[in-house]
């Protein structure tokens, strides 16, 4: 087994020194498992996502993680992360477009089981005809099952939202689990300076009994698995227990942001804060809203930039107060429902001002002069319109 040494949490995301690599964004996930000390991780196949299972198996074959097996389908893998987590183990899987779906009734009970597990998701088109290509529509389906979402811009943040993410999930005021989104191919195979901690590190071990339930314990019998037997029956009783158990969940998914604060510098990253026109994005969407910031920049227009990093839980106040003065805001995005519009729109009050889009689907890259043309419309400016794909 390579030699690790267990650091303090904070020490090795806030403190300790760091090195730069040209990796891409499915090394960089693997990356922060080497050194988030993980008992267990469970996969199984599906493009985009395979090349962070294949590399999480590498890792487990050097000794980095105790157990690794690659499951039958996607619903059996992510109901055996639930008997790992419940069992007191750290556990980690990744999955893509279809796999997420089929898997979403064992990954939506995670929440209410309180099962602090991280699950990578690298998104791909979902639905038919079939394609493997870059879509992140299926982050959408997360965004009500009470976890943690968040959305790397890049390899770098990949790397650095995934390791914080263990430790974000296991906080016993927090204790239900994360997934870090980013975009499948554009990201996950596309090499980027990432700058990451001592691979000869690692964090403190799961302590399941620092936790807000008990786990199941094999060695002292009985094991209790349903530990709130009343909700099973239908009466008054089953209704209240579930209602507080909702409630105390999403309470839970809000605690988790002065986490984010902490780990992660917060849940946005803002630009230009006096500017008169917004672009909000996340995701690869953001790497595109930041260009077009500078061709604005360029050409003399005041032009400002949010990051979103946290979808659930989403950033209401943070939206609002940086939003407040302006007279457009301009949402571009990776998919066709337009589900971070719909999210920007719904926490400030004068949402006639957010442009929804422009959006790409199905695999096309979102060129800046799509942007742009949004920028122009917001200003008043009358430019020639180029052939739009």
């Amino acid at each position: 087994m390579p030699e690790q040494r267990v650091v303090d949490a904070d020490y090795l995301l806030l403190e300790a020194p760091r090195e730069r690599k040209f990796i891409t964004g499915a090394q960089a996930m693997a990356e922060a498992v080497k050194r988030a000390n993980v008992d267990v991780a469970i996969a199984y196949p599906i493009t985009p996502q395979s090349e962070v299972m294949h590399l999480v198996g590498d890792i487990w074959a050097q000794g980095y993680i105790k157990d690794y097996y690659r499951a039958e389908e996607e619903y059996g893998a992510m109901s055996a992360i639930a008997g790992a987590v419940r069992g007191g183990a750290r556990a980690f899987s990744a999955t893509s477009g279809p796999g997420l779906l089929r898997g979403l009734e064992a990954i939506a009970s995670w929440p209410g089981h309180r099962i602090p597990a991280v699950l990578g998701v690298l998104t791909r088109v979902v639905n038919a005809p079939l394609s493997i290509q870059p879509d992140n529509v299926e982050i959408s389906y997360l965004l009500n099952c009470g976890m943690v979402v968040l959305h790397a811009e890049n390899q770098q943040d990949v790397f650095d939202f995934t390791l914080a993410s263990f430790i974000i999930s296991e906080k016993v005021d927090v204790y239900i689990p994360v997934a870090v989104c980013t975009e499948g191919f554009f990201v996950t195979h596309a090499k980027g300076y990432v700058n990451m901690t001592p691979e000869d590190m690692k964090l403190p071990p799961r302590d399941p009994y620092k936790a807000p339930v008990p786990p199941t314990d094999c060695e002292v019998p009985p094991a209790r698995i349903q530990r709130d037997a009343p909700v099973q029956k239908s009466n008054f009783m089953s209704y209240l227990i579930h209602a507080v158990w909702q409630q105390e969940i999403w309470a839970s998914n809000i605690r988790s942001m002065k986490y984010i604060y902490k780990y992660l510098g917060g849940p946005i990253e803002v630009v230009n804060p006096d500017a008169e026109v917004f672009i909000v994005a996340s995701g690869c969407a953001a790497a595109q809203g930041r260009e077009a910031v500078r061709y604005a920049q360029i050409e003399g227009l005041n032009v400002g930039f949010v990051k979103v990093k946290s979808i659930r839980p989403f950033p209401e106040k943070e939206i609002r107060e940086v939003l407040k003065n302006a007279k457009a805001v301009i949402v571009p995005e990776h998919n066709i429902v337009g589900w971070l519009a719909k999210e920007v729109k719904a926490v400030i009050p004068d949402n006639h001002k957010v442009i929804g889009g422009p959006r790409v689907y199905g695999g096309m890259t979102l060129p800046v002069e799509l942007i742009m043309e949004k920028v122009y419309d917001a200003f008043g400016i009358k430019k020639e319109k180029k052939v739009v794909v």
